[in-house]
């Protein structure tokens, strides 16, 4: 007979958690595609959307990594049922916001559902730990 503990998550917090962690590997697949301008990132974009990206600021560019590679620890301590997963998750949506502003501030947004999507997931990501930590499943 098993005992199932009622701090266990259900599971939507699991799969939340593994889409997270998908999504966030994806976005440090394309910074490094970024940054390392590689053959399958370039033939993704238009050139219009390569010569934006080239031309960034560093500091911009460092948002992106710091949003991405947080996003995956904050995943990975969701799935660990960890309480830090909220401050990772926090820091990631402060370098999306931070990232995604400066793109509709410069009018450099030229997929706006991709934009707002990435923005969204964002808040959700960080919802969802919060509500754990509220809920007693993250320790």
């Amino acid at each position: 007979m098993t005992k199932t503990s009622t701090n266990d998550p259900p599971v939507w917090f699991w799969i939340v958690s593994v889409i997270a962690l998908v999504w966030n590997t994806l976005g440090i697949d394309g910074y490094l595609g970024q940054t390392y301008n590689t053959e399958r990132y370039r033939n993704s974009f238009s050139a219009e959307e390569l010569e934006i990206a080239a031309n960034l600021p560093s500091w911009i560019t460092a948002t992106f990594a710091i949003a991405v590679f947080a996003g995956v620890i904050g995943a990975i301590g969701l799935l660990l049922r960890k309480k830090w997963a909220t401050i990772f998750w926090s820091i990631s949506l402060i370098a999306v916001i931070v990232q995604m502003g400066y793109a509709f501030i410069n009018n450099q947004v030229t997929h706006l559902e991709m934009t707002l999507m990435i923005v969204v997931l964002a808040f959700i990501f960080l919802w969802v730990s919060r509500r754990s930590q509220a809920k007693g499943w993250l320790s």
